[in-house]
């Protein structure tokens, strides 16, 4: 028996001091001709496909976004990974001590699931002194419009690259914001959040998460 986490990044894992936001900048301008009012914009818990739309609306359809997606993908990695040596990249407190912790026990299987699309949480992952390898099945805010979406394919795709058909009571959704938690309740599995992101520990509460923690040195004992 073994039970899957899906990790967000952002809030999470680390914090990248504004390197997404930046990324997201130069990438939107160089594919759409406009960031929008981007220093505005209220990232948390969204997908790069909604906060693209949110930033492009009246301009482009996010039916057309979607269809633009697999270029801007490639196109955001490539502009994060030119920047991201300019900002002070940082794991959350204790987030590479648990994430190795829970690697190295036989009953634990990673996963990511990020509103990042993909080339860029590769790049964040590593930054942050993390492998992209260690959590080798996930699903990317690229791929789907809503985050609630991402769990699905998350789950799907686990299930196919470590060949065991984890029982929804045994996947966990680790983040940091209330989005984290309806998605996690929205696929019917274990919603925990941690409190080294971007949400307010009431506003984390009201949510009524499964279980709430300081940091993911916690979360990986209550594992």
């Amino acid at each position: 028996m073994t039970r899957l986490i899906l990790f967000d990044i952002d809030g999470t894992l680390l914090l990248t001091q504004g390197a997404g936001r930046e990324s997201t900048r130069r990438a939107m301008t160089e594919v759409f001709g406009t960031a929008g009012d981007i220093d505005a914009h209220h990232f948390s818990g969204k997908t790069d496909w909604q906060t693209l739309s949110e930033l492009l609306e009246g301009q482009h359809t996010r039916e057309d976004i979607g269809a633009i997606l697999p270029s801007y993908n490639e196109t955001v990695g490539r502009h994060i990974s030119a920047i991201i040596s300019g900002f002070a990249v940082t794991p959350t407190p204790g987030a590479l001590e648990a994430v190795n912790q829970l690697r190295a026990r036989p009953d634990i299987s990673l996963g990511v699931l990020t509103g990042n699309a993909s080339r860029a949480a590769e790049v964040k992952l590593r930054a942050g002194g993390f492998d992209p390898a260690w959590f080798p099945a996930g699903a990317f805010g690229h791929e789907a419009f809503h985050r609630n979406d991402l769990p699905e394919l998350a789950i799907q795709r686990a299930r196919a690259h470590y060949g065991y058909d984890f029982p929804l009571s045994d996947i966990i959704i680790i983040g940091d914001t209330i989005m984290d938690i309806a998605c996690a309740r929205a696929a019917g599995v274990v919603a925990a959040v941690v409190l080294t992101g971007f949400e307010t520990p009431a506003a984390l509460e009201a949510a009524q998460p499964d279980a709430i923690f300081e940091t993911l040195s916690e979360f990986a004992a209550w594992v």
